[in-house]
């Protein structure tokens, strides 16, 4: 391991930090998500709020993994 390649890991970390973040907020909308649904009646409109974040959130987490996932040429 060379010089550069320790600069660039210690350059993830942030990234690899708010990566972590991103995926608790996700779990934790997925649980919100499955405790309204589990009521009786369940509020429709605030699930449906609950799951576009929940996707904004995975969007966000696919485009940091394709920013730390190094690009292999085959």
């Amino acid at each position: 391991m060379n010089d550069d390649d320790e600069t660039n890991e210690s350059g993830h970390a942030p990234l690899r930090l708010k990566l972590s973040v991103l995926r608790v907020e996700h779990q934790d909308l997925d649980a919100a998500v499955h405790a309204l649904e589990a009521k009786p009646m369940p509020d429709q409109i605030q699930i449906a709020r609950l799951k576009k974040k929940k996707l904004a959130l995975r969007d966000a987490i696919a485009q940091l993994e394709d920013v730390l996932t190094p690009d292999i040429i085959a």
